[in-house]
């Protein structure tokens, strides 16, 4: 790792289709909680929540945007890739569909964000092995296609979910020219820069 400064404040965003547990890989992660698909509903827009982390020594605050995964929404959302140093690009192991699509994704991806921006494809929902419709081969194996990190979590179960973060950070801190470029700020539109305590809501919590 490098020896120059590192940043305290990094960004960070949650894409992929609907249903694949982003908003619950976001609660679980900041809150340590989980809410059933019952009890959420689709995120409408774009949701963010400020975590606080402990990394080698240092404390580092993430600002991490669930972005909404329906179409008509594509356009609303995809100012928030802007300033983004890490991507959580999340499928659901049992949708071969949300799997198949991560390719729209990461092209998304290529068109707002920088190219030296760390990536990482998480896929959830592990609880439901029983209705796994992606093998862990195929996810590792479509990651190193496009050089990316790979993980399978459960949001509902705790598996993975901070160990996903952590290692996105560390590959963040990893690649200066994300952080040498100066502090990003974080806004939403016709808002103020948030503040250390504040987590703001755009849009409804999801699974």
């Amino acid at each position: 790792m490098s020896d120059s400064p590192q940043p305290s404040n990094l960004k960070l965003l949650l894409i992929g289709n609907s249903s694949v547990g982003k908003s619950s890989l976001l609660l679980r992660f900041t809150d340590d909680d989980f809410l059933s698909e019952e009890e959420t509903a689709a995120t409408i827009g774009v949701d963010f929540k400020v975590k606080s982390i402990e990394l080698n020594g240092r404390r580092y605050k993430l600002s991490i945007w669930d972005t909404a995964g329906q179409e008509r929404f594509r356009t609303l959302t995809s100012s928030y890739y802007r300033g983004a140093q890490g991507v959580i690009l999340v499928y659901d192991v049992s949708s071969r569909p949300t799997f198949d699509e991560l390719i729209k994704w990461f092209r998304e991806i290529e068109t707002y964000c920088a190219e030296d921006v760390v990536k990482i494809l998480v896929g959830n929902k592990v609880d439901k092995e029983y209705q796994r419709q992606v093998t862990h081969e195929e996810g590792e194996k479509f990651a190193e296609r496009m050089g990316t990190l790979f993980v399978e979590c459960s949001a509902k179960t705790n598996v993975g979910v901070t160990e996903a973060f952590q290692e996105l950070v560390r590959r963040i801190l990893d690649t200066p020219s994300l952080w040498q470029r100066g502090p990003q700020p974080v806004r939403a539109p016709g808002t103020v820069t948030l503040s250390d305590d504040n987590s703001g809501l755009l849009g409804g919590c999801a699974c």
